[in-house]
């Protein structure tokens, strides 16, 4: 379907994410060079060229890079992060080819500022550079605390302030699953620096107690799997209620031989999310399902290393046509996690991570 590759030579940095079936470290540092191609000048990683940037998918480009060993491109774009953080915290959520002259969304998305806090622990994890720590702890400082504002006295956080500065009223699963690990990073960098921060505990342990919990605190977004397999990737399921979780709805989105379902309805597997059900599997404990996971969307690998974003099987047909340098990041951060690769473990396999505090008194009895 999508023509063959050679496998080039193994490159610095990516020789540990050859995984039998999945990736050849030839391979591996083909799709890594095909995400740094995709890296502007100043730093900034756009979904792909003429397309737009948002900090989420930013980041996870950036962790990619870092797992395949490309230090140097991983720190300029949380460099470019820095310069280009708003007073209150946040960043924009959407930049046209990744320009921050020209923002295409001026509304701020508390999930994209939250997870600066996890790239910037997995770069210092792979790098043990702790002027880049140092350096980026008031950037993670200001974007928390922008983060926490939103959050709702049941622990959820609003999922968006608008561009007039309105805060949206629902909290997403989701969202608030990836804050929720970015607010574990964030206090294991507080740590580091002997920075204690007893409020973004608080704020924690509230959070991971209505994901835990009170499923009614977020807006419906069952139909999506992210909302399905997110509370495991990021932590705050785990244990075999988390691979009870993934089984209840295994058959409603799981697509043997070719992936993912990104919508329950829709007839169309996806290579992001079916890397990050990989990465939740690895995280739960069951490789062998996460390694089977991504050697279905082999079928999704473009000859330059890249990944097109989706296949409507009902069709036999690649759509949409694109390539995006966050899907093939979440490719390289799965296959990371499962051959072992420290910092990937560290951040997502989470077992290191501080957890905050938790008190549970709204769910005991009067």
């Amino acid at each position: 379907m999508t023509g063959r590759e050679p496998d080039t030579e193994r490159e610095p940095g990516t020789g540990r994410l050859a995984l039998p079936g999945v990736l050849t470290a030839g391979q591996a540092a083909r799709t890594a060079a095909a995400i740094a191609g995709l890296q502007r000048a100043d730093g900034a990683i756009p979904w792909f060229r003429g397309h737009h940037l948002d900090p989420w998918d930013h980041i996870e480009a950036a962790m990619a890079l870092d797992a395949a060993g490309e230090h140097g491109r991983a720190a300029a774009a949380y460099d470019w992060l820095a310069r280009h953080q708003l007073p209150d915290g946040s960043w924009y959520a959407g930049y046209a080819d990744g320009d921050a002259a020209r923002p295409t969304d001026r509304g701020k998305e508390t999930n994209f500022c939250a997870y600066v806090a996890v790239g910037v622990l997995h770069h210092y994890l792979a790098t043990g550079d702790e002027e880049f720590r140092d350096r980026m702890w008031p950037v993670v400082y200001a974007a928390v605390e922008f983060v926490l504002a939103l959050q709702h006295p049941g622990g959820a956080i609003g999922w968006r302030r608008d561009a007039d500065g309105t805060p949206a009223a629902g909290a997403l699963l989701t969202g608030c699953s990836s804050i929720h690990q970015a607010l574990r990073c964030a206090l294991a960098l507080a740590e580091r620096r002997e920075d204690p921060q007893p409020d973004w505990e608080l704020a924690t342990g509230r959070l991971g107690h209505a994901l835990r919990h009170h499923p009614a605190h977020f807006l419906d977004k069952s139909a999506y799997s992210m909302d399905w397999y997110y509370p495991v990737l990021a932590g705050a399921l785990r244990g075999p209620r988390a691979l009870a979780h993934l089984d209840a709805r295994w058959a409603e989105f799981v697509v043997d031989g070719l992936g993912v379902r990104c919508v329950s309805t829709n007839p169309w597997v996806t290579g992001g999310e079916s890397a990050e059900l990989a990465l939740a599997l690895w995280a739960a404990g069951d490789s062998e399902r996460a390694a089977r996971v991504l050697r279905w969307i082999g079928h999704l690998r473009a000859p330059d290393g890249l990944y097109w974003t989706g296949y409507v099987y009902a069709d036999r047909t690649i759509w949409p046509r694109e390539r995006t340098a966050w899907t093939a990041g979440s490719v390289l951060l799965a296959v990371a996690a499962l051959t072992g690769e420290p910092a990937t473990e560290a951040v997502f396999g989470g077992a290191g991570l501080p957890r905050g505090l938790e008190s549970g008194e709204c769910c005991e009895p009067a």
